[in-house]
């Protein structure tokens, strides 16, 4: 109960940013004492927030700190279910084995799992993802969409449509999709999706889609290596963002295609994909465990499976490989 009055708490505060809230006005509308109000005020003050109090007058929010606790990503994420259970770890090994669990013990669909430092952040084929505390956005979401099992990889397309979308609402810079779960900012890598599946035969129960995004990182986070293909909103948009209102717009964007998608299908993102793609037109290679071809990226299918015409002319169906495109 606790939890949800300093949820409550803060959200009066937030509403009425810059203007004092008054004891009285609290204590009514969350039906608690002036006891209770003080102690949730201060472990709101004890994690960060600037809060006022002045005799007469009440409380009022002078600033928040860059949190992406229940608390404070609640005030973001709007009217839509997405993110209305909210699971939030300081550190973890990994948001995507938390959801994995909650899925299974029957969690809701839109519940998330949130964590500010994640010390086996696991990307596509098993790779690490430096997921440090502070920095991005590391979480874990829950879908249970009724679709046959052949189309969830378009639910990865989905997702980066809407990172994309997401990354350009609240930081006003152009992203890009490369095929078929990385987000690029001028050709660097600042988003992943993995997507991972709890079906039975044919059915699907849960897709659980896990997305790091790299929001204030400055290049000294990054190693030299990784400074090379990566990089983050702060140092492209030369300023640091909220992450708890990244993570809101996200998943409102991630909503809207979700529900739209399960209504009307796959054309509408196909489109919104196509329109972002890095590599359409270009030349690339794919590597797959099968082996490389090299040709030009000619689009996606209506199930998500990337078009690559080779130099003969031959247009090969390509399901899962790394893209890599060739330096001009």
């Amino acid at each position: 109960m606790g939890a949800m009055m300093k949820e409550a708490l803060l959200h009066m505060l937030s509403e009425n940013e810059g203007e004092f809230v008054s004891g009285q006005e609290i204590s009514n509308k969350l039906n608690c004492s002036r006891t209770a109000i003080w102690k949730h005020i201060s472990e709101l003050r004890n994690s960060g927030y600037t809060i006022e109090a002045v005799q007469k007058r009440g409380y009022r929010l002078v600033t928040s700190p860059d949190l992406v606790t229940a608390e404070e990503v609640s005030l973001y994420t709007g009217n839509g279910t997405f993110g209305k259970k909210i699971t939030y770890k300081s550190s973890v090994k990994s948001t995507q084995e938390i959801a994995h669990s909650l899925a299974r013990e029957g969690a809701p669909e839109g519940s998330i799992v949130l964590a500010d430092e994640q010390t086996g952040g696991r990307g596509r084929l098993g790779r690490a993802w430096q997921s440090p505390a502070g920095t991005g956005v590391w979480m874990s979401l829950i879908l249970k969409p009724n679709i046959p099992l052949q189309k969830a990889p378009q639910l990865t397309l989905l997702i980066a449509v809407a990172a994309s979308k997401a990354i350009e609402k609240v930081a006003g810079l152009e992203a890009e999709i490369k095929w078929p779960n990385d987000i690029l900012i001028k050709g660097k890598k600042t988003a992943g999706i993995l997507t991972e599946l709890q079906a039975e035969a044919d059915s699907i129960h849960s897709v659980i889609v896990g997305i790091g995004m790299n929001v204030n990182q400055q290049t000294e986070h990054f190693s030299d290596e990784i400074a090379q293909i990566a990089t983050s909103l702060a140092i492209e948009g030369r300023q640091t963002y909220k992450r708890a209102e990244v993570i809101g717009v996200l998943l409102q964007e991630i909503e809207t295609l979700y529900r739209q998608y399960l209504e009307n299908g796959f054309g509408v993102i196909k489109l919104l994909w196509e329109a972002r793609a890095f590599s359409l037109g270009k030349r690339i290679t794919a590597r797959s465990v099968t082996g490389s071809i090299t040709g030009y990226a000619k689009g996606i299918t209506e199930e998500g499976v990337l078009l690559l015409e080779d130099d003969r002319g031959q247009v090969h169906s390509i399901y899962s490989a790394d893209i890599e495109i060739p330096s001009p």
